[in-house]
C-alpha cells in the first residue's frame, strides 16, 4: 500500500516540468524499458515526480526495487548516481572527501617553484572529491539518485542522510553551503533487514513491493526471454512461486528466474520434467541447503507448475 506521510511539500515542487502526464503514461513509459510495474508503483513513481520527494521502496531483495531507479534515469535522459549502502558507511563516503595525495604534491611542488599557477587555497573546490550525494546535489534536476540498501547503513548514518534529504543543501565547511538548485529524483530502496525511522519514512513515499504473482512472472519472462516456449514459460513462474513458498534462506529473485529461463532455453527445453529441475535448479537457488529442501518437495512443486498432481519427484 502506497503510504503518503511527511512534512508539507513547498510550493515550488509543483512547478517542476512534468515528463509523464499521468500514472498510465509512467506505467507505460517502464514498460517501454522493460519493467511491468503495477498500478501501485507507477502511481508512487508519478506523485514522487510530481511531489519532488524521494521515494522509499522496501520488500525482500530481488523484487525490483534498484531496477525502478535504473529504469527512471533511462526514461528521464539522467545521469544515474547511485550510492550503495553499507555497514559502516559514514558520511565522507557519501558526500565528499579532500584528495589529500593531490593536495600534498601541489604543496610540495609549489614550495619547489615548479608550478606557475596558485590555487586559491588547498581546501578549494580543485581538491573536493565529490561523493554521490554532493554529485547529485551539484547536478540536480539532471540527475536520478538511487540510495540502495539504506537498511544496511547504522542509525548514524541514516540522521546524516535525512538532513540531506530535509533540505537538499550540505555545509563544506572550507567552502559554505551547497545547495540544489533543483532537486534531483531520489530513490531510496530498503530489504527490510531493520527498522527504519519513522523521521525518515515520513519525508518519503513509501511503498512495499512483493514478489509478483505466477501470472505476472509470466510476463516478465515474456518480455525478457521472448525465446522460451509459451508453455514453459507458465511453468517456470509457477514453479518460482512454488518455491518462493518455501522457508528458505533466500527465495529466487526475478533475476534468478530469468537467469533459469534463458538456461532452459538455451538448453532447448520445451517442458518441465524432475530430470531437467534437478539439472539446473542450482541457476534459481544458490544456497545448499534450499537445494535440498526443494529436491525433497519436488514432486509436488511440479505437479503445481504443470498442472499434473501424478508428476514425478
Amino acid at each position: 500500500m502506497l503510504s503518503l506521510t511527511g512534512e508539507d511539500t513547498p510550493s515550488s515542487a509543483y512547478d517542476a516540468v512534468m515528463t509523464f502526464g499521468s500514472v498510465e503514461e509512467v506505467e507505460s513509459g517502464l514498460r517501454s524499458d522493460s519493467y511491468l510495474a503495477d498500478r501501485g508503483l507507477a502511481t508512487a513513481v508519478y506523485l514522487a515526480l510530481a511531489m519532488q520527494r524521494p521515494l522509499l521502496l522496501e520488500g525482500e531483495a530481488g523484487v525490483g526495487k534498484t531496477e525502478v531507479g535504473k529504469t527512471l534515469a533511462r526514461l528521464l535522459e539522467a545521469e544515474l548516481i547511485r550510492l550503495q549502502c553499507y555497514e559502516g558507511i559514514d558520511s565522507a563516503q557519501a558526500l565528499y572527501e579532500w584528495d589529500y595525495a593531490k593536495q600534498l604534491l601541489y604543496a610540495r611542488a609549489l614550495q619547489a617553484g615548479e608550478v606557475q599557477e596558485h590555487v586559491a587555497e588547498l581546501y578549494g573546490p580543485e581538491f573536493l572529491v565529490e561523493r554521490p550525494l554532493l554529485r547529485a546535489l551539484r547536478a540536480g534536476s539532471r540527475a536520478v539518485l538511487l540510495i540502495d540498501e539504506i537498511d544496511r547503513a547504522d542509525d548514524e548514518f541514516e540522521a546524516f542522510l535525512l538532513e540531506v534529504l530535509s533540505d537538499f543543501q550540505v555545509s563544506v565547511p572550507e567552502l559554505g553551503t551547497i545547495r540544489a538548485r533543483e532537486r534531483p529524483v531520489v530513490v531510496l530502496t530498503s530489504n527490510r533487514t531493520r527498522e527504519l525511522s519513522e523521521a525518515l519514512v515520513r519525508r518519503c513515499l513509501h511503498l512495499f513491493i512483493d514478489f509478483p504473482g505466477p501470472e505476472k512472472e509470466s510476463e516478465i519472462i515474456a518480455l525478457k526471454v521472448p525465446d522460451l516456449d509459451v508453455l514453459l514459460r507458465t511453468q517456470v513462474s509457477r514453479f518460482v512461486a512454488g518455491l518462493r513458498k518455501l522457508e528458505l534462506r533466500k527465495a529466487p529473485s526475478i533475476a534468478e528466474t530469468l537467469d533459469w529461463a534463458r538456461g532452459l532455453c538455451a538448453l532447448g527445453v520445451r517442458e518441465l520434467d524432475s530430470a531437467m529441475v534437478r539439472q539446473t535448479l542450482s541457476l534459481v537457488l544458490k544456497h545448499e541447503e534450499d537445494l535440498r529442501k526443494a529436491e525433497g518437495k519436488l514432486g509436488a512443486l511440479l505437479a503445481g507448475a504443470t498442472g499434473r498432481a501424478s508428476a514425478p519427484a
